[in-house]
Order: C-alpha cells, then structure tokens, then sequence
C-alpha cells in the first residue's frame, strides 16, 4: 500500500514539475519581462508584413506564434520579445526557417 502511494505522489510532482519547462523548438536569452515589447505590437507587426495570426504565446523567453505566413503555409514561428525579430519557423515539427547565430 505504501509503495503505491509513493509512485502516486511521485507522478503527482512529475506532473507538477513539467509546466517551468519550454514545450517549443527553441528558448531565447530576453532577459526580464519588463523589458520585452508588448505581444500587440508583434502581431501588429506580423499582419503589416503579410501574415495571418492566431495565436501569440510565451515559450522558453520567446514569443511564439501560431498563424499562417505571407505565403500561404500554416506555421508557428518563435520572435526575440525585446526586438520581434524571426527567430525560427517550424511546420509540424519541420524546421523551415532558422536564423543563423
């Protein structure tokens, strides 16, 4: 019975554990929140240029978008949050895009 209740608090806190971590195909190094530009003006920025938006989220300190590029391809993309520069844009696990370091 003991060792039961072990392995269910064990996976409790596993599952407790897994949110601080980024789901997404890449983390920035943006420093602290007060700092980064707003997500409005990411997506402001991204319809300007084309683009069709979804959705816009934080992912491992980067803005991650969910939408459809000027070109037609359902994508997400991952911007820097102080400067909204592309980062990486990825279909269904798929890097398309990737700037260089």
């Amino acid at each position: 019975m003991q060792k039961s209740a072990l392995a269910a608090l064990a996976a409790l806190v596993s599952l407790a554990a897994e949110p601080a971590f980024a789901t997404g195909l890449l983390s920035c190094e943006s420093g602290d929140q007060s700092g980064w530009k707003p997500q409005s003006e990411l997506e402001a920025k991204m319809v300007s240029e084309g683009w069709q938006v979804r959705r816009i989220k934080e992912d491992g300190g980067c803005y991650e978008a969910y939408g459809t590029t000027p070109d037609g391809e359902r994508v997400e993309a991952y911007f820097h949050p102080v400067t909204l520069e592309l980062l990486l844009v990825a279909r269904r696990g798929q890097i398309l895009f990737q700037k260089e370091d």
